[in-house]
């Protein structure tokens, strides 16, 4: 008879704690969030491309889709149409320099999309303007190349790119796990001031993004170290509404596959790292790649009435949505 009376103790517990774990997770009783979503757009406008088995080494100029627009990836003229399209922060690439700057580049080497080859590095940055990054772009296996010749001199230096656009928000990808390139950035953004610093993410390798945080402490930056020492101690205790020190004051970004599973997903789990002013950003599919909600039925996989962060590779066509909601 004992041992029946624990037994229904501990699932009057069981049976509480689940009451408790719903209440306390349910989006439905929380503060209701009215805001449009932080739109990001990636490399700026840039042209898109298919993903269907894509590597690691994959010349991803070789397979675009047909040109909608003039623009290429990681180039001032792209980010000012990202930014007048609608865009909150625009992201962007650095490779470090022969003499010592960064250059907006995407690529690993410069073989796939210019006129030149090996690495942005083996190069000054006034070596780099001569280069033509629109050389490799083709949409039809090689028969068209719309681009060629007009991307002379469009490889821009990140010291232009933050001086050109003063007043904007931008994250920055560091593509090695080099600490000493976060060392240099750190360098570089310790001379703005603090305001535009405060516009500034950086995400990228464990070891730069180490570095980087500890001479720059204010800077939000992400690495797969920072993402995990930040989500799996939420799985494990966020049901309570802790948030875990690694998850305040920087920024998070989400695949939608796993975004479902984060206690108090939505608009809980985003007040939540609102309130530790946490940025975060869902990007499409397993996060695998660098995968957006780039067409206008995409944003229909999004919860109802989302208000976080939205990752996507076409601007020009996602922010529209928003704007004309607002002009309604």
């Amino acid at each position: 008879m004992k041992f029946k009376k624990i037994l229904k103790w501990i699932g009057s517990i069981i049976v509480l704690l689940a009451i408790f774990m719903y209440l306390n997770n349910s989006s439905l009783f929380t503060k209701e969030r009215n805001g449009d979503p932080l739109l990001l757009a990636h490399r700026g406008l840039s042209q898109t491309f298919s993903m269907e088995g894509i590597k690691g080494d994959t010349c991803t100029a070789e397979r675009i889709f047909e040109p909608e627009h003039p623009y290429l990836e990681n180039t001032i003229p792209s980010m000012e149409a990202a930014f007048d399209a609608g865009a909150d922060i625009v992201e962007f690439d650095i490779r470090p320099t022969k003499d010592g700057q960064f250059a907006v580049f995407h690529d690993w080497t410069l073989d796939c999309r210019t006129n030149t080859t090996g690495e942005p590095k083996a190069y000054t940055m006034d070596e780099l303007k001569k280069i033509d990054i629109g050389y490799g772009y083709t949409a039809d296996d090689g028969k068209t190349y719309p681009f060629r010749g007009k991307g002379i001199g469009l490889m821009p230096s990140l010291k232009e790119v933050l001086s050109h656009f003063p007043d904007k928000s931008f994250l920055i990808h560091i593509k090695s796990n080099d600490r000493e390139e976060g060392v240099q950035l750190a360098q570089l953004l310790s001379n703005l001031s603090g305001n535009q610093q405060n516009q500034i993410a950086v995400y990228g390798g464990d070891e730069p993004i180490a570095a980087l945080k500890g001479k720059l402490h204010n800077i939000r930056v992400m690495s797969k170290s920072t993402l995990k020492s930040c989500l799996i101690p939420y799985i494990a205790v966020g049901w309570t509404s802790h948030v875990p020190e690694a998850c305040r004051e920087t920024q998070i970004h989400i695949p939608e596959k796993i975004a479902p599973w984060l206690w108090g997903w939505p608009d809980k789990f985003l007040n939540r790292l609102e309130e530790v002013d946490t940025r975060v950003i869902v990007v499409a599919g397993d996060g695998s790649w660098s995968e957006g909600f780039d067409a206008v039925e995409d944003l229909d996989r999004l919860p109802e009435g989302y208000s976080g962060g939205i990752w996507t590779n076409r601007i020009d066509k996602i922010a529209p949505v928003f704007h004309h909601k607002k002009s309604r």
